[in-house]
């Protein structure tokens, strides 16, 4: 069985309040988890080999979304950088 090991230095999130930062990583957390949890995603990372920076575009969030669906969408994001 392969093993994943992700390691987020440093998160940039401009324009969020402070009290909803870890709202945002609980939903980040998750998201990644499940996405990561299917093999083809595994398939992916391992063709993809060690990458050290990973810069994700632009992610567009709902005006309005809780805290941890925000950590989803940004989780999605992540996804599509890394092609899952």
């Amino acid at each position: 069985m392969k093993h994943i090991v992700l390691h987020i230095d440093n998160l940039v999130l401009k324009g969020f309040r402070h009290e909803d930062r870890q709202g945002i990583a609980e939903g980040l957390q998750q998201e990644l988890t499940r996405l990561f949890a299917d093999p083809q995603a595994i398939q992916q990372l391992t063709a993809n080999g060690d990458v050290s920076r990973l810069r994700v575009s632009s992610v567009q969030v709902n005006q309005g979304a809780k805290p941890q669906q925000i950590g989803l969408q940004v989780a999605q994001g992540i996804g599509k950088g890394i092609k899952i």
